[in-house]
C-alpha cells in the first residue's frame, strides 16, 4: 500500500515539475529560441546518462528509423519555440491553456497515423475546447490574439509528435528516441539561430539565475524526468499516468498565480474558460478507459 502510495506522490512530482517548464519561460531572461536550444542542449547531454542507467544501446536497430526521428526532432523543436513564443508574448497561463488543445489535434490524427476508428465523442468534447477557448479570448489585445495563434500552433506540435512517438515507440526503445529527437533539435536550432544572426557571443550572456534555471529545466524538467515517469508507468500503470497528467496545466497556473502574480493580469473570464478546457480533457480520458475497457477494439480501424 505505501508503496503504491509513494509512486503516486512521485507522479504528481514530476507532473508539478513539468507544470513549472511554463513558468520558466517568464523567469528565463532568454528568447525562446535561445532557451530550447540551451534546453534539448542539456537534455541529450542527460540523456546519455540515462541511456547508460537504462542499458539502452546508443545505436539505432533499422537505419531507416533515422529520417523518421529526424522529421520527429524538428517538430519537437517548433513545439517547445512556439510555447515559449506563447508565454513570451502573453503569460504561462495561456502558454500552458493552449497546449491543453493538443487533445482536439489528436483526436483527426490518430486516425490517420495509428490506423484507428474516428471518435465522434472525442471530436464533440474538441468543439467544446473550441468554445473554451473562443471564451477565454474574448477580451484579447493584438498581442494576445499573437501570444494565442503561436500556443495554439504549439498543440499542434504537440499532438503530431505524441502521435508520432507512439507509432516509433513500437520498434524503437523511448529513450533512444528522446535522445536522437534532442540531437536533431540541437543541429536544426543551431542552424535557425545562425540563419537569424543569433549565434554569437550574446547567447552566452546570461544572468547565474538564467544558467540555473536552464539546467534545471534540461535536466530536472526533462531527463530525470523521463526516468522516473518510465518507472512510474511500470508500477501504477499508463491510464493513471496520462490521466494525472491532465493536471499540468492546473498545476501551472497556480503557480502562475502564486510566483508571477497573473491573477492580477487575468480576469475571471480566463479561469473560467480555463475550468471548461481542462474538465473536457480530463473526461476524455475517463471516456476513452471506459470505452476501451468495454471494448479493447473500440479504437482499432474496422479493416
Amino acid at each position: 500500500m505505501f508503496e503504491k502510495f509513494k509512486y503516486h506522490i512521485l507522479m504528481h512530482v514530476i507532473i508539478f515539475v513539468w507544470g513549472f517548464t511554463g513558468i520558466l519561460g517568464k523567469l528565463i531572461h532568454l528568447s525562446p529560441e535561445v532557451i530550447v536550444w540551451y534546453r534539448i542542449i542539456i537534455a541529450a547531454i542527460g540523456l546519455i546518462f540515462v541511456l547508460k542507467y537504462l542499458k539502452v544501446p546508443f545505436k539505432l536497430a533499422r537505419k531507416e528509423d533515422l529520417w523518421k526521428l529526424i522529421v520527429v526532432g524538428v517538430i519537437v523543436s517548433l513545439h517547445w519555440i512556439t510555447f515559449y513564443k506563447s508565454i513570451a508574448l502573453s503569460t504561462a497561463s495561456l502558454g500552458i491553456l493552449c497546449l491543453s488543445t493538443t487533445t482536439l489535434h489528436v483526436t483527426w490524427l490518430e486516425p490517420l497515423v495509428m490506423n484507428r476508428k474516428f471518435s465522434w465523442i472525442e471530436f464533440l468534447l474538441g468543439l467544446v475546447v473550441i468554445y473554451g477557448i473562443y471564451y477565454v479570448s474574448g477580451n484579447f489585445n493584438a498581442q494576445q490574439y499573437e501570444a494565442l495563434a503561436y500556443g495554439l500552433c504549439s498543440a499542434l506540435f504537440a499532438a503530431l509528435f505524441s502521435v508520432f512517438n507512439a507509432k516509433l515507440a513500437a520498434t524503437i526503445p523511448s529513450p533512444q528516441i528522446s535522445f536522437y529527437e534532442m540531437l536533431v533539435g540541437v543541429v536544426f536550432l543551431t542552424v535557425v539561430l545562425f540563419a537569424m544572426g543569433d549565434l554569437n557571443a550574446s547567447v552566452f550572456n546570461m544572468r547565474w539565475e538564467d544558467f540555473a534555471w536552464l539546467l534545471f529545466l534540461g535536466l530536472v524538467c526533462t531527463s530525470i524526468a523521463f526516468i522516473a515517469i518510465i518507472d512510474v508507468v511500470k508500477r501504477l500503470g499508463a491510464f493513471t499516468v496520462s490521466l494525472s497528467i491532465n493536471l499540468e496545466p492546473v498545476y501551472t497556473i497556480l503557480l502562475a498565480i502564486v510566483i508571477l502574480n497573473e491573477n492580477e493580469i487575468l480576469g475571471n473570464k480566463f479561469y473560467i474558460g480555463s475550468l471548461i478546457i481542462i474538465l473536457v480533457v480530463i473526461s476524455n480520458a475517463i471516456i476513452k478507459y471506459i470505452l476501451k475497457s468495454r471494448n479493447p477494439n473500440h479504437f482499432l480501424k474496422e479493416s
